[in-house]
C-alpha cells in the first residue's frame, strides 16, 4: 500500500513539474520575431482619419500597423469562416482536428487540416514551412504558448494583422485600403466576408485566378452569417450583388512630401494621425496645380503651399511642392517647405512690430525715402523712385525697401537677428554682421514652414494675447506643443502691425476689392528674392494664415517674377476657398491712445495740428515732433526776420512744418501743398547764422564718408562721377568746390559731373547767402575691395 501511494505521489509530482516546465517555457520562452518586429508602411492620416497617403514598408509589403480594433462584421465573418469555438478553446480545438480526420479519410485526401485560428496564426509566424506532421505539432505548440500570453481579442487583432490578402497586401488594414478604399470599419458585409475568407487562397482575388471560386467562397459565408441572423434578408440580397474588387487600388498621394517630411521626423511611428484636411488638401493642390501652368509660362516651375489654423495652432495644408506637370527635371520630390530660401522682403512686418513694441516707431512716424548709401551698400525702391519721408505703416504696406534699411540701421541688426531666432529662425546660422542690412531685404534665407509659422503666431498673440513659442504649431493631432513665456510679438504690437498690412492692395485690383460685400480682411505681405529667384506671399485673416512660396526648386530666376504678381493671387485664390472668417477686435487692453502730429506722426508738442492714434501698451515712445519749427516772419508772411532786422511788433509768430532738404526734395513732388520754408529778407541775411542753425541745402551723392567705386571705362580711362545736391529753394546758386579747387556754378538742377582719382576727397557747396555744406568721400581704387 505505502509503495502504491509512493508510486502515486511521485508520479503527481512529474506531473506537476512537467506542468511547471509547460508553464515556464509558454510564459518566459521568446515570441516569434514575426510577431515583436515587424516592418510597417507609414501611413498618414488627415485630422478625421482620412487617409492621406502612405509608403511601403522597407520589406517591400503593404503591412499597416494593426487596428485597435476590429470591426465586429469581420469578427463575425472570421470566426464563422475559420474557427466558430475560437472563444472556447485553449488554442487547439480537439473536435476541429476529429471532424478534420474524418473528413479527409472519408474524402481519401488532405481537405481539411483542423487548424484553429490561433494555429493559423502561428504558422503566419514561421517562415513558410511545410504542411507536415512535425509543423502541425510546432505550431501547436506555439499556439498553446500565443493562447497563453495574449487575451482572444488580442490575437484575433494579431491573426487580422498578419494574415494574406494577396501579392504584398499583408494585414486587414491594408487589404480594406488596397482593395475598398476605405478603413476596415467602414467594410460593408460582403467586403469583410471577402476578407475573411481571402487568406485562404488569397491568389484566387487575381484575375484569371477562378475568381467564381473566391466569390462562391464569399457568398457562401455570406448565406451562413443570413442563416445565424448575421444579417437581413434584404442585407444578404444586396451583398450578394456587390462584384469582387478587379485588382488593388492605388492608395492617395494626397500630401507626399507632409509624409516624406514627417517620416524623417517621426520615424519610429507607422500611423502619422496629422492636423491635415483632407478636403481642404484636395482644394488647395488643385488651386495650385491651376496657376501652376500660368507660373510655367513665365519660367517659374514650382509652387509650395501652407495653410495654418492659427486659432488652434495646427497645419491644414500642406503643398510641399507642385512641379509644372511633375516633370522630373523640376524636382518634384523635394519638400520646398522645409527648404531654405531668400525671404526678399517678408521680414519687414517683423521689424516694423519689433519697434513698434519696444518704442522705436509709431505707426505715423515718417521715415526717411531718399537716395541712401551704407558702405557702399545702396538699397533702391521696387519702382526706383523716392518719396522723401513716409509714414512708417506706409513704407510697410508698399514695401518700400529704403525706408526699410534704414528703419534696420536704426533698430540694430545684431538685435533684430537675435530677435528673428527668438520667434524660430533656425536657417540663420552666420553672425548678425555677415548678412548686414541686407538682412531686411532677402539677405537671409529661411524656409516656408517657419516663416508662415511666425506669422501665425504673430496673429494669434493680435487675436487673444496667446504666448507662443516656435514649436507650437503642430503637424501632428498628438504632437505636444512646447510651452514658452515669449511672444512673436506682444498682443499691442503685433495688432498694430497686422493692421498695417491689411492696407497692401490686392494685385490687379487696386482698392477696387473694398467695395465688394463678399470681401473679408487680410493681412498680408509679399516678397521678392534678388535676382528674381523667389517670390513670396503670406497673410492672415480671421482664422487662417496661408504662406506660398513661388520660384524654382533650381535656384534658376524666372524674369517676370514677383511676389505681387506671381505668390499673391495663389494667397487670395486659397483665402476665397477657405471663405470668409471675421477680423477680430481691436485689443484695447493692449493699446494706449497718444496725440502726435497729423503730417509727420511724431508725438504733438502743440506746434501742430494733432490726432489721436493707438500705440503698444508698454511702448515708451517719446519722440516729439522735429519738423514743426517755430518760425518769425515779416507783416506780410513773406520773408523770414528777426529781431536784429524787423521790430517785434512787426513780426509774426508762424508753426512751420519744416523737412530736411533731401527729403522735401522728393516729398515736393508727391504733396503739392507742401510749402518751403520763406528765404530770409535780405537785410536780415547778415546775422541769421547766429539765430538759425538751419541747413537748407544737402548732398543726395555723395554721402558723408561714402567709400566710391567707379569702374575703368574700355579705354582704360576712369568713368566720371555724378555728384547731386538739392537746395530749398532749387533756383538759388551753389557754388561747388572740390578739395579746394573750383568746380563751377548751378542753378535748379544742381549736379556735377567730375573725375576722381583714389582716395579720400574733400566737397565743400556754398549757397549765395552764405550757407556752406561740406562732406568727406572717399574714392577706391581698381577694385571695389582695394
Amino acid at each position: 500500500m505505502n509503495r502504491r501511494f509512493g508510486f502515486q505521489g511521485f508520479a503527481l509530482a512529474a506531473l506537476v513539474l512537467v506542468l511547471g516546465v509547460a508553464i515556464l517555457v509558454v510564459q518566459f520562452a521568446p515570441l516569434p520575431e514575426k510577431l515583436t518586429r515587424v516592418s510597417y508602411a507609414t501611413m498618414l492620416l488627415d485630422r478625421e482619419g482620412h487617409l492621406l497617403g502612405a509608403s511601403i514598408a522597407a520589406d517591400q509589403q503593404w503591412r499597416f500597423a494593426p487596428v485597435e480594433t476590429l470591426p465586429e462584421k469581420y469578427v463575425q465573418a472570421l470566426l464563422l469562416f475559420e474557427d466558430r469555438r475560437f472563444y472556447h478553446h485553449p488554442g487547439i480545438d480537439p473536435l476541429a482536428i476529429a471532424r478534420a480526420a474524418w473528413g479527409n479519410l472519408r474524402d481519401g485526401r488532405v481537405t481539411s487540416g483542423g487548424s484553429t485560428i490561433t494555429m493559423q496564426l502561428a504558422r503566419m509566424l514561421r517562415d513558410e514551412p511545410p504542411r507536415t506532421l512535425t509543423s502541425k505539432i510546432i505550431e501547436a505548440a506555439r499556439a498553446l504558448q500565443l493562447e497563453w500570453r495574449f487575451s482572444k481579442d488580442e490575437l484575433l487583432i494579431h491573426y487580422a494583422s498578419h494574415a494574406p490578402f494577396g501579392g504584398n497586401i499583408v494585414g486587414l488594414r491594408a487589404a480594406a485600403w488596397r482593395y475598398f478604399g476605405r478603413a476596415p470599419e467602414e467594410l460593408s458585409w460582403a467586403e469583410s466576408a471577402l476578407l475573411a475568407v481571402l487568406p485562404n487562397s488569397p491568389a484566387l482575388i487575381h484575375p484569371g485566378r477562378q475568381r467564381d471560386v473566391l466569390q462562391a467562397k464569399r457568398d457562401r459565408l455570406l448565406q451562413r452569417l443570413h442563416a445565424q441572423k448575421k444579417l437581413t434578408a434584404l442585407d444578404l440580397q444586396l451583398a450578394l450583388l456587390e462584384p469582387l474588387p478587379e485588382r488593388p487600388q492605388t492608395l492617395p498621394q494626397t500630401a507626399p512630401h507632409f509624409l516624406s517630411t514627417a517620416k524623417q521626423q517621426f520615424p519610429q511611428d507607422a500611423v502619422l494621425h496629422s492636423t491635415l484636411d483632407a478636403q481642404l488638401q484636395q482644394h488647395v493642390q488643385q488651386i495650385a496645380q491651376r496657376h501652376s501652368r500660368r507660373l510655367a509660362n513665365e519660367g517659374a516651375n514650382n509652387i509650395a503651399l501652407l495653410v495654418i489654423d492659427h486659432q488652434t495652432l495646427t497645419t491644414r495644408a500642406y503643398v510641399g511642392n507642385q512641379a509644372w506637370q511633375n516633370q522630373a527635371r523640376y524636382s518634384p520630390q523635394v519638400d520646398i517647405i522645409q527648404r531654405p530660401r531668400s525671404t526678399g522682403s517678408i521680414l519687414k512686418p517683423l521689424l516694423y512690430g519689433l519697434m513698434l513694441q519696444d518704442g522705436e516707431l509709431l505707426p505715423t512716424t515718417l521715415v526717411s525715402d531718399i537716395p541712401t548709401q551704407f558702405a557702399g551698400y545702396k538699397p533702391q525702391n521696387y519702382d526706383r523712385q523716392y518719396r522723401g519721408a513716409v509714414p512708417a505703416h506706409y513704407a510697410l504696406a508698399h514695401s518700400l525697401n529704403v525706408p526699410a534699411v534704414r528703419m534696420l540701421r536704426q533698430y540694430g541688426i545684431s538685435r533684430f537677428h537675435h530677435h528673428l531666432q527668438a520667434m524660430g529662425m533656425t536657417t540663420l546660422f552666420r553672425p548678425a554682421d555677415d548678412y548686414g542690412l541686407t538682412l531686411i531685404l532677402g539677405g537671409a534665407e529661411g524656409t516656408l514652414w517657419e516663416l508662415t509659422s511666425i506669422y501665425a503666431r504673430m496673429t494669434a498673440s493680435a487675436r487673444d494675447g496667446a504666448f507662443a513659442s516656435p514649436n507650437t504649431i503642430r503637424v501632428l493631432r498628438d504632437e505636444k506643443s512646447s510651452s514658452s513665456s515669449h511672444a512673436t510679438l506682444n498682443q499691442g504690437a503685433a495688432w498694430l502691425t497686422l493692421q498695417a498690412m491689411v492696407e497692401v492692395v490686392r494685385p490687379g485690383n487696386e482698392n477696387l476689392w473694398r467695395d465688394f460685400s463678399g470681401s473679408q480682411t487680410i493681412a498680408w505681405k509679399t516678397g521678392t528674392s534678388y535676382g528674381l529667384r523667389d517670390a513670396w506671399a503670406i497673410g492672415s485673416n480671421g482664422r487662417f494664415t496661408v504662406g506660398v512660396w513661388v520660384g524654382n526648386a533650381g535656384g534658376e530666376a524666372a524674369s517676370f517674377l514677383s511676389g505681387q504678381a506671381s505668390a499673391a493671387p495663389i494667397l487670395f485664390d486659397v483665402f476665397d476657398r477657405l471663405g470668409s472668417s471675421s477680423w477680430f477686435e481691436r485689443p484695447l487692453q493692449s493699446l494706449k491712445t497718444v496725440s502726435v502730429c497729423r503730417n509727420d506722426g511724431y508725438l504733438a508738442g502743440g506746434q501742430c495740428t494733432a490726432q489721436d492714434i493707438f500705440i503698444p501698451v508698454d511702448s515708451h515712445f517719446q519722440q516729439v515732433t522735429p519738423y514743426h519749427r517755430r518760425v518769425h516772419l515779416d507783416a506780410a508772411g513773406q520773408f523770414r526776420v528777426h529781431s536784429r532786422c524787423e521790430s517785434v511788433s512787426q513780426m509774426q509768430a508762424v508753426d512751420w512744418f519744416v523737412l530736411p532738404p533731401a527729403q522735401e526734395f522728393f516729398w515736393r513732388q508727391y504733396h503739392s501743398d507742401y510749402r518751403s520754408l520763406p528765404p530770409w529778407r535780405a537785410d536780415c541775411l547778415a546775422e541769421r547764422s547766429e539765430l538759425d542753425d538751419d541747413q537748407p541745402m544737402d548732398l543726395l551723392y555723395p554721402h558723408e564718408g561714402s567709400r566710391v567705386y567707379i569702374p575703368v571705362d574700355l579705354d582704360g580711362r576712369r568713368s566720371r562721377a555724378v555728384l547731386q545736391a538739392v537746395h530749398r529753394q532749387p533756383e538759388m546758386t551753389l557754388y561747388w568746390h572740390l578739395d579746394d579747387n573750383f568746380l563751377g556754378e548751378t542753378n535748379t538742377f544742381h549736379e556735377q559731373s567730375v573725375s576722381l582719382e583714389p582716395g579720400w576727397h574733400k566737397l565743400l557747396l556754398i549757397d549765395q547767402q552764405g550757407y556752406r555744406l561740406e562732406r568727406w568721400f572717399q574714392v577706391l581704387g581698381d577694385t571695389p575691395e582695394e
